[in-house]
């Protein structure tokens, strides 16, 4: 069993409201790095949305494709 099948399990056990809190405590961790790393935030907002339409796209493409 590769760590891929395992972790594809696990996750048909989650819930939306489970799903919901490890995306609510990844952008809590994420706002922590932010924090403690003061040049993370310097960047402009435009960045940002560059990064989030990047991460974006796989995702969505594999959910919108066959």
């Amino acid at each position: 069993m590769s760590f891929g099948t395992w972790a594809d399990s696990k996750v048909k056990n989650l819930g939306w409201v489970d799903i919901g809190l490890i995306k609510f405590s990844v952008m809590g961790f994420i706002l922590m790095i932010a924090k403690i790393w003061k040049p993370l935030l310097s960047l402009d907002w435009y960045w940002y949305a560059i990064i989030g339409v990047l991460a974006a796209i796989k995702p969505i493409c594999k959910s919108l494709g066959k």
